[in-house]
């Protein structure tokens, strides 16, 4: 029955529609309604819509009599680069009981070449897929770094609590969603675009009031500041659990993040990771206009270099630390929006890229953007690598273990700070 529904669809308006009916009907071939899809393909103008048609036609004209008929499906299959048919064409090169084959020759060479194809295809594609996966993960992590890196590298405090900024950003996109659908519910593919404002506010009034009422009385003194920023991420995550439950919360995609882009063969890139790594590019950009381009950016990198004598030069510094760690904080928003979209939000959330975060921090040079930015980025590529062939665990390890070689002979990360502390 399904079948048959798949068949009519196949003549739907909607590409997405026979799009979804062709690739069912793969998985299902017919050699008696092969008529039945080439007038398919004749009608589509769609060309993800044909080739996904002429995929369908060629599995299940490798049952045809005619030679010639099943070595064009044998080709277009090994085009297509799919796993899903490796046993198909693997079938054609099995011998009978007798020994004897039941194919001619020459359709067991072109089943081998085929083979031969896909399975290149399927290599390119995993490591293309690592490649990806690596960079999406490693743009949350510069999302998650980018913060860090200006509140470690102007103040030298050991942030504890900055993952539960994450998890405050991304519970604020629950929110903003939650809104949208009881009072706007027209607007709900839109809701991730309000939250980003949101969240970056929230968190950053966080921030500065973490600022304000504890980091403050505590700088010069990092055992304090760690213990008594590890307390706050407790509170948080307390006070968290206390209003919206211990359970996960689900953050949907809007429509123009679901789905995903076929690159090639099985490989399928999903459009949320695609947005986010663009907008961690975005957020890098406007954050790099603002330490270059403006007052407060000046102050911020006359802090970094030199605290006493920007403080001798008139620069406010209390107020500059407290409006740089509202900035850190803000960012670490914009990290929870961009995770929100990924998986379901829980009080956890934010303890899973606490220490990524540092180590990032840490690899690109403190308070320099550009390091953290290729630290990032190549860390999560490098970590997507690893972990098809020693397993998450394994690549863990070995990024720690060469973190830890990094410094030992580059001290100061990556890219270097610059200024007479630096030089001290």
């Amino acid at each position: 029955m399904q079948s048959e529904v798949a068949y009519a669809q196949l003549f739907d308006d909607q590409p997405v529609t026979q799009l979804q009916a062709a690739r069912q009907l793969q998985s299902s071939p017919d050699p008696s309604r092969v008529p039945i899809l080439q007038r398919a393909l004749e009608a589509s103008t769609n060309d993800d819509v044909r080739r996904e048609i002429g995929v369908a036609i060629a599995i299940a004209s490798l049952g045809a009599d005619d030679v010639q008929t099943k070595l064009d499906a044998i080709a277009q299959l090994g085009e297509s680069g799919r796993g899903q048919f490796l046993s198909d064409l693997q079938a054609l090169l099995e011998p009978a009981d007798d020994g004897s084959f039941n194919e001619p020759e020459s359709v067991r060479v072109a089943a081998a070449t085929a083979l031969e194809k896909i399975e290149r295809q399927q290599t390119i594609q995993t490591w293309l897929g690592n490649i990806f996966f690596g960079l999406s993960m490693g743009s949350v992590l510069l999302l998650a770094a980018l913060g860090l890196a200006i509140i470690f590298g102007l103040m030298g405090v050991i942030n504890m609590a900055h993952g539960e900024l994450l998890m405050i950003g991304a519970y604020s996109t629950y929110l903003v969603q939650s809104a949208v659908q009881a009072w706007w519910p027209a607007g709900i593919d839109f809701y991730v675009l309000l939250a980003i404002p949101v969240a970056f506010v929230i968190t950053a009034c966080v921030g500065m009031v973490l600022e304000k009422t504890v980091i403050r009385w505590l700088y010069g003194r990092p055992l304090e500041t760690l213990l008594a920023t590890w307390g706050v991420s407790l509170i948080l995550i307390q006070a968290v659990r206390s209003i919206f439950g211990a359970q996960n919360v689900e953050v949907a995609n809007p429509s123009w993040m679901s789905g995903g882009w076929q690159v090639m063969g099985d490989l399928v890139v999903s459009y949320n990771r695609i947005y986010i790594f663009f907008f961690a590019l975005l957020v890098v950009a406007v954050l790099w206009l603002v330490l270059n381009h403006t007052r407060i950016g000046l102050f911020v990198r006359a802090i970094t270099q030199n605290r006493r004598m920007a403080n001798c030069v008139g620069v406010p510094t209390e107020r500059v630390d407290m409006l740089a760690f509202g900035l850190g904080a803000g960012i670490a928003g914009l990290g929870g929006v961009a995770l929100s979209q990924l998986g379901n939000v829980g009080p956890d959330l934010g303890r899973t890229y606490i220490v990524d975060s540092f180590m990032v921090v840490v690899l690109g040079g403190v308070g320099q953007l550009a390091g953290t930015v290729i630290a990032a980025l190549g860390l999560g590529a490098l970590t997507k690598m690893i972990e098809p062939v020693s397993g998450a665990v394994i690549a863990k390890i070995a990024i720690l273990v060469f973190i830890i070689l990094f410094i030992q002979k580059r001290p100061q990360g990556i890219f270097a700070p610059k200024g007479r502390s630096a030089e001290a």
